[in-house]
């Protein structure tokens, strides 16, 4: 999924050899990054997931403008200083919270996904910004070469809070794959608005996507995703 990142980076920067490198999806809130705490992850009975039921009664609606989800995608191999690290991120988030049930359902499409945002690289703690056509063909290379946003035009999540001192149980279902996590989170409410925020480390294995590399591996993209994410419903 992430493996196309890396091409177009590596494609300014190819001298006699053709070398590649490549990026992916997906993490979060341009707030100080919370403590990463990695979740395991089961096979959901289906790889399809089934269409957001309808909000019930009194529940509340995600607000877009105020969530964000972002993932930062890593280089690795003893090449990687050639490439580049990536931060996608969704801003255009749909759904509803139904705080009576302490469940949500939510989801954003691949194709309105941002590459690069360079408020977000800072927060990330990336290098310098990529140049436009960089960004361009990374983001280009991600939806056609690895996540297949054709196909599978939208990431699907449901939530469930189970109790105040425990994980959010949420099953993620990207590239026709879903996956079960526990996901420790922050959660506050401001009147009636509520905000969700946390992280999670996600692998492109686990939703059947293969981490690019080339040259046995010198030059990689690294299976794990670095996912940060505030959602506000009111």
């Amino acid at each position: 999924m992430l493996s196309i990142f890396l091409r177009s980076r590596f494609r300014q920067r190819q001298p006699a050899c053709t070398l590649a490198l490549t990026l992916v999806l997906a993490a979060c809130a341009p707030l100080p990054p919370p403590t990463t705490v990695p979740s395991a992850a089961a096979p959901a009975a289906s790889a399809t997931a089934a269409p957001p039921a309808t909000p019930a009664t009194g529940a509340l609606a995600i607000d877009s403008a105020s969530s964000l989800i972002a993932v930062t995608v890593r280089r690795g191999g003893v090449l990687a200083r050639l490439g580049h690290d990536h931060v996608v991120a969704a801003r255009t988030i749909t759904g509803s919270v139904a705080p009576q049930h302490n469940r949500a359902e939510f989801q954003f499409r691949l194709d309105q996904m941002t590459v690069d945002e360079p408020a977000l690289r800072q927060v990330a703690g990336l290098e310098k910004q990529p140049s436009p056509e960089a960004v361009a063909g990374t983001r280009t290379n991600m939806l056609t070469k690895v996540l297949d946003a054709d196909r599978y035009p939208v990431v699907t999540v449901r939530a469930e809070r189970i109790a105040d001192d425990q994980p959010l149980r949420v099953a993620i279902t990207l590239h026709g794959v879903t996956r079960d996590y526990r996901i420790p989170v922050i959660f506050t409410r401001d009147g009636s608005a509520i905000t969700v925020s946390g992280t999670v480390d996600l692998k492109q294995t686990d939703f059947g996507l293969v981490p690019f590399s080339v040259m046995g591996g010198a030059m990689a993209v690294e299976d794990r995703m670095e996912l940060r994410f505030t959602l506000v419903a009111r």
